[in-house]
Formats: structure tokens, C-alpha cells, sequence
């Protein structure tokens, strides 16, 4: 690596590097809910003080996709502390600005800006904590954007072609190219790369003559065949790449020996979770950048919150351990106690000689009980060490290493094991899980519609951005999708023959991986993006509604209780030992009126199947001589289009498939309004059962009375 001779010339960049901050990360917790804080004002006083070009940050800003408005609050008041002012920017851009940030009302960096007054411009990309989602894609950084505190670059919304375009600077004879590519799924950018659709563009002229600095957000160690970025799949044009999302601090640009570039792993400047890789001191890095040589200068952080840990084999102390006698609990939590005690020792020596490290440490102390020994109470030891410690409930971690078949049995070395660092451990993901669940769950359970791949990112879309809707709007989009397919192949109303066209069809969508990533997105951006206009037509509803008056509602009830949404919308929740009448208020119309059937009907609204969806005897394209009136027929078409459907509120009824004739001889004989209404449900092949907190009108002693 070449190394720069002067660095405080007109020629030379001073850039300010750091990845995965992760503000407000255990922000509600009294001990260390303000360690973020206080290290990113450290990052930003250490760029202010060596008075750098400018900050380059490599993703997770923020630790929550949705961050607080404490997070959001400190974040503002951090930025504009220390990165506005009067020192002027010593480099310009030379690239086309509205390429770079095209997705921005604001096309343009933040410090050409006539209404600041930037002193020290920030460029970040997006990490997987604060990636864009929602259905206008926004996420935290476009909030710092758009108040031109932050410069956020590297977004890619196309699922087919990635294009990075670089943003071009230059400083009196230096020039460097900064390409940025924000957080993408692994396995999607895997593929992406495979398939030749990343693409990093290059400038017309002088191209040799560019520093070429990239940013990447993904994982870099191997957490499974596609779940990682290779080096490798890099261009080797690249001098050097600023790699975040791994935690565990290697800074020191380390070069690759095939494509010739270096890598440099900044690491987290926050402790979030217990592991060896989080216990190597943190760092952030001064670059120095002159023509095309560079030099990185490490920064220790002094407020970061120091981890200390250590591994305990219990067989490794035969002296010690006797599993056989009856105290041998006894004497292991006193051991631990001293082991706990000498770290808390080092700990203390550590923050005398940094006054600025908070006072309280993280201590985790790993013991393996394998053996036949057993563990003690973890509560009952944290107990002692609540005033002394940052995670007293997670001093004591055991575990048991299951013992190796191989010959090498005895030979088993530890060491090995806790070498490794952190970002090569088991992490497991929900995408993950819900396919490991699937592929071991038994066949009963199977899914027959939906793929593991489209129900696992719809669960991870609603763990991870916290959207509820993404399942139903996933099984809502995919029903949709197989009916059509289904009427297209006028597929005969069989069981056996809808359960092979079905079947065939879900194999199709698994091969093609494309198409159906696309059709994740498709789903939930189209239905979140229609959530809005489905908001505001339910209030015009309902203002219509209670224009029209109480006339329409059940003994004096207001109109708006019987418009509710299946099961608990018109009435409370836990309504039991209510009289009947009471609790059928709300459900159904008393038979009266046709305003009063009306309004009843209103009351059962289907979630999952649209009204354009409806089975119709036109829509199953059925040959002469074929019928639809068996139970048996019935049954078919709603156990394959409906039992992967999760109702997760209880709002749809149970759902039971009789013939119509069977349904028209329980109704009894009322109102001849009420008696179409029943025969068009039944003509549906749908009869809503009810159970012991429902009032069902065709069954009370009150509703014979009335009809008599």
C-alpha cells in the first residue's frame, strides 16, 4: 500500500471513515441508553477537530428502521453541531449531481446548498437497520437529506440491474471516484453479480486517473452458500473498499490478493450484541488520499463501553469438577465468581487510564457444562453484581458443545472455537427459519400455494419494518395471481386435477427466483400504496353512514357498530354472558326491513378474497355435464385456495361448505328479503357458523317468536 508522504496539502483528501453506529440502539435502557450518543458526538469531534473533507459513513446510522424521535432528535442536533459552519469546502463535485441523487427533491450536495452554511459534509449510504421501505420507500436518511444535513447516496431501487454511478471530486490534483451501493438482500445481490447485472460505471476521461474509494453494506463472511458477498465479485479497478455490517473492528486496510484492491473493516462503534468480534477495540479511520496513494490512520474511541469476556470448559478442570459429587454446583459458581471478579479488575485498571469510558463494563463469561454437569441459577448470581455491572443479566451465558462422532472425540481443542470471530458464528435470520420450519414441519402443514422463499420475506418485512400488513397483502396478491392462472387453464372443478394445476404452478414460481422477488415487491408496494385511498374511502363511508342516520342500527345502537369488520368489529372483545338479543345487535338485522338487511350484510366483510375474485361458475370454465352442487366439490376448491391463509385478528368467520340445498332447508321461513339474502350466501357455498360468543337469529327462541 502506498502511503502518503504530505498530508496537509492542497492535494490531499482528509476523509473521516466509520460504518454501523447504530443510534439509539437500548436507547430505553437506564445504563445504556445514551452510549450511541455520546460516541457519534465523538466521531463528528474527532472530524471536526483534524478538520477533515469530508465524513463517509458505510451504513446503520441508525439501529431502527423506524428510530424514535429521541434517536432522530439527537441525530439533528449532533449533525448540526458540528457539521455546520463557516470553514469552507475544499473540493468540488464534477459529476452530474442529479445522477446521484436522482431519488432526491434536492438534487444536489448539501454544502452547494445557497440556504446552509456546511462545514463538513456527511455521505453515507443505507445499511439493513435504516434500509428505504414503505411504499414511497423513504427510510431515516432521507429525512437528514431533505434538511440537508446529510448527503445520502448509493440507493438502488431496481430488483433486475444495479448501475453505480460515482460521485466524481476533486481536490486540487486529486481526484476520486466514491461509489456507494446501499444494504440488498445477500442472496439477491449474490444472484445479481452471478448473473452479470452489477455494473460499476466508470468515468469517459482519464479514467486511470481516479482514486477509485467504494462503499458496501453486506455481509462478508461466509453465513451460507449465497449469504455473503465474495471479495472476488468486486471489480479490481477498486483501490480501496470500506466494507460495513461486520461488527468486529478490522481497520487496517488488508489487500486482496486476486483483484489486487485493499479492504478496510471499520467495525461498529457500539457493543450490540456479546460476542468475541464485539470485544476488539473500536475504531474509526482518518484516510489520506493523494493522487492514488493512500494511508489510513486509526482512531481509538474513548466512550465506547468496553466488553470483556472469557470461555470456561468445566472438563478442562477434572481437578476441580467432580460431576459425581453432590457440591459440585457450589464450587462452580465460585469459580465463575472469581473469574467475573478478575475481569472487572482489568476493566477498572482500563478506565483509569481513559477517564472518558463509562464507568460500568460489559462482562460475559461463556461456560461449557458438557459432562454431565449442571447449571446453577443465572438470576440469582446477576443479583450480585446489579451496581457494578452494564448487563447483569447476561454475565453468565452456559452452553454444551455436543460431543464430536469422529475418532478425534478426545481431541476436541476449545481454542478453535472461540477464535473464530464473530461474524463467522451460526446467525440466523427469519427468512431463514420460516424455511427451515416448513422443510421439517410435516405434510399436514405444507404450503400448497405460497413458496418458503415470498412467506419468508413477507415475515421478515413484518419483524424488521414492523409492517403488519405484509403477510396478508403477500397471500392476498398470490390468490389473486393462482385464480387467474387457474381460469386461464379452465381447470376442471376437480380435486385431484385443481391439486395437480396448483401444484405445477407453485413449482414454476419456486424455479424462477427473479420473477418471484419481483413479485414480493410487486405485492406489498402495490397494496401499502392503495392503504392510503382505502383509508380515506372507509371515513367517507363512515361519515356517510352516520349521515343517514341511527335508523339503520339495532335498538339504538349507532349506525357505524354493525358496519364493523368480521367477528369483534361491532362489539367488544370478551362480550360473554351478554343476553343474546345484546350481543346480536351488533351482527345482524332483525329481518324487518330491507335497510336492515342491508346493513347487516355489511357486517361479514371477506379479507382475503376480493369481490373480483369471487368463484363464479363462469370463472372455473366448466366443461358440460360437470357440478359444482357436492359438498365434496366445494370443499376442494376452498382447501386449495384458502389453507395458507393465516387469519392473525380472528375477524373471518369459520368457514364450512354445504350444497345450497342444504342451507335453504335449515333457513326457516321469514321475510321473502331476508330469504334471497340467505340463498345468495348459500349459493356461495359459504355458511358462517357461530360459536358460543355469536348470535345467530336462525336459531334463538326470540327470532321464532318474531317470525311466528
Amino acid at each position: 500500500m502506498s502511503t502518503v508522504s504530505s498530508q496537509d496539502d492542497e492535494d490531499t483528501f482528509k476523509i473521516l471513515i466509520a460504518t454501523d453506529i447504530h443510534l439509539g440502539y437500548l436507547e430505553k435502557d437506564p445504563v445504556r441508553g445514551n452510549d450511541t450518543f455520546v460516541t457519534f458526538n465523538e466521531i463528528l469531534d474527532h472530524a471536526q477537530k483534524n478538520e477533515v473533507d469530508f465524513v463517509l459513513l458505510g451504513g446503520d446510522l441508525f439501529h431502527d428502521n423506524k428510530p424514535s424521535r429521541k434517536t432522530v432528535h439527537s441525530c439533528l442536533e449532533s449533525l448540526r453541531k458540528y457539521c455546520m459552519g463557516d470553514r469552507p469546502v475544499q473540493f468540488e463535485i464534477l459529476s452530474d449531481q442529479a445522477v446521484n441523487f436522482h431519488y432526491s427533491k434536492f438534487p444536489w450536495v448539501n454544502y452547494q446548498d445557497r440556504n446552509l452554511n456546511i462545514s463538513i459534509p456527511v455521505f453515507s449510504i443505507h445499511g439493513n437497520h435504516d434500509d428505504p421501505t414503505g411504499a414511497d420507500a423513504l427510510c431515516a436518511l432521507d429525512i437528514l437529506s431533505c434538511a440537508g444535513l446529510l448527503n445520502h447516496f448509493g440507493r438502488s431501487t431496481s430488483v433486475e440491474k444495479i448501475d453505480i454511478s460515482p460521485i466524481l471530486l476533486r481536490k486540487g490534483r486529486t481526484k476520486i471516484a466514491l461509489y456507494g451501493l446501499g444494504a440488498i438482500p445477500d442472496e439477491r445481490l449474490y444472484r445479481m453479480f452471478v448473473n452479470k447485472k452489477v455494473t460499476m460505471l466508470r468515468p469517459k476521461e482519464d479514467e486511470d486517473s481516479w482514486f477509485n474509494l467504494f462503499v458496501i453494506h453486506q455481509n462478508r463472511s461466509k453465513h451460507g452458500a449465497t449469504n455473503y458477498i465474495p471479495e472476488q465479485f468486486l471489480d479490481d479497478f477498486i483501490h480501496l473498499v470500506v466494507w460495513g455490517h461486520e461488527h468486529e473492528c478490522k481497520i487496517a486496510p488488508f489487500q486482496n490478493e486476486q483483484q489486487g484492491f485493499y479492504v478496510s473493516q471499520p467495525g461498529s462503534s457500539v457493543v450490540t450484541s456479546l460476542s468475541p468480534g464485539e470485544a476488539v477495540k473500536k475504531h474509526i479511520g482518518l484516510l489520506h488520499v493523494k493522487g492514488k496513494k493512500m494511508n489510513v490512520q486509526k482512531i481509538a474511541l474513548e466512550t465506547v463501553r468496553t466488553l470483556h469476556m472469557e470461555d470456561i470448559v468445566l472438563a478442562d478442570h477434572p481437578d476441580l469438577f467432580n460431576p459425581d459429587n453432590p457440591k459440585v454446583t457450589q464450587a462452580i459458581q465460585a469459580f465463575c465468581m472469581e473469574k467475573v471478579e478478575l475481569m472487572l479488575d482489568n476493566a477498572e485498571r482500563e478506565r483509569l487510564l481513559n477517564p472518558r469510558q463509562p464507568e460500568k463494563p460489559l462482562i460475559r463469561l461463556r461456560v461449557d457444562y458438557a459432562g454431565g454437569f449442571e447449571p446453577f441459577s443465572v438470576h440469582r448470581f446477576s443479583q450480585k453484581y446489579m451496581d457494578r455491572v452494564a448487563n447483569p443479566k447476561d454475565i453468565i451465558q452456559f452452553f454444551r458443545h455436543r460431543e464430536q462422532k469422529e475418532k478425534n472425540e478426545n481431541n476436541f481443542n476449545f481454542g478453535k472455537l472461540v477464535s473464530r470471530p464473530a461474524s463467522e458464528g451460526m446467525t440466523l435470520r427469519v427468512e431463514d427459519l420460516v424455511k427451515q420450519y416448513f422443510q421439517t414441519a410435516e405434510k399436514k402443514v405444507q404450503l400448497s400455494l405460497l413458496t418458503e422463499r415470498g412467506m419468508g420475506e413477507a415475515v421478515q418485512e413484518f419483524v424488521d419494518k414492523e409492517e403488519k400488513d405484509a403477510i396478508e397483502e403477500l397471500v392476498k396478491f398470490q390468490l389473486e395471481k393462482t385464480q387467474r392462472f387457474l381460469k386461464e387453464r379452465c381447470t376442471d372443478a376437480e380435486e385431484e386435477k385443481i391439486d395437480e394445476e396448483v401444484r405445477k404452478f407453485r413449482e414454476s414460481r419456486k424455479k424462477n427466483t427473479e420473477e418471484e422477488d419481483e413479485e414480493v415487491r410487486e405485492a406489498i408496494t402495490r397494496a401499502r400504496a392503495h392503504r392510503s385511498e382505502d383509508a380515506a374511502s372507509s371515513d367517507e363511508e363512515l361519515m356517510d353512514t352516520g349521515m343517514k342516520g341511527a335508523g339503520d342500527s339495532d335498538d339504538g345502537l349507532p349506525a357505524t357498530l354493525t358496519q364493523g369488520r368480521g367477528r369483534a368489529r361491532g362489539r367488544a372483545r370478551g362480550a360473554r354472558g351478554q343476553n343474546s338479543t345484546a350481543r346480536g345487535s351488533s351482527r345482524r338485522g332483525r329481518g324487518n326491513t330491507s335497510q336492515e338487511s342491508a346493513s347487516s350484510s355489511r357486517t361479514y366483510k371477506p379479507v382475503f378474497v376480493p369481490a373480483k375474485n369471487s368463484f363464479t361458475m363462469d370463472a372455473w370454465c366448466l366443461k358440460p355435464g360437470s357440478s359444482l352442487n357436492s359438498s365434496k366439490s366445494y370443499s376442494a376448491l376452498y382447501k386449495l385456495l384458502f389453507q395458507d391463509i393465516i387469519d392473525d385478528d380472528s375477524d373471518l368467520e369459520d368457514i364450512s361448505i354445504v350444497p345450497s340445498s342444504k342451507v335453504n332447508q335449515r333457513l326457516p321461513t321469514t321475510s321473502s328479503h331476508r330469504k334471497r339474502g340467505s340463498q345468495s350466501q348459500a349459493s356461495r357455498g359459504v355458511d358462517f357458523e357461530s360459536d358460543e360468543d355469536e348470535f345467530d337469529p336462525f336459531k334463538t327462541t326470540a327470532t321464532s317468536r318474531r317470525t311466528k
